[in-house]
């Protein structure tokens, strides 16, 4: 079975910039929203190739879109899913502009 490779902006749709992952961005953990069909390997990939450092570790997860009220009845937000990324020791991302 033959990979298909994608390009890396292709992977790594935006980062996730909140409260929650501006905290653990001090422990060396970014996040990321990614593709649905994206692996941890095409990941890890991809952002070491757009930020240039060294990633040590990848957790997925899938968000299911929360169901919501319109004025007509009843739709969906999108399901998401995010990854987020430890960098080596003493490498950052500068996603917060800090």
């Amino acid at each position: 079975m033959v990979a298909i490779h994608k390009p890396a902006h292709d992977i790594i749709l935006k980062p996730v910039v909140s409260e929650k992952s501006y905290a653990a961005s001090d422990r060396g953990q970014y996040t990321f929203v990614v593709a649905p069909t994206a692996n941890k390997v095409q990941i890890k990939q991809a952002i070491e190739e757009i930020f240039k450092v060294k990633v040590t570790n990848v957790n997925t997860l899938n968000r299911a879109g929360k169901r919501m009220r319109t004025r007509t009845g009843f739709g969906q937000r999108v399901n998401q899913k995010r990854a987020i990324v430890t960098v080596a020791e003493g490498q950052t991302i500068d996603i917060f502009g800090n």
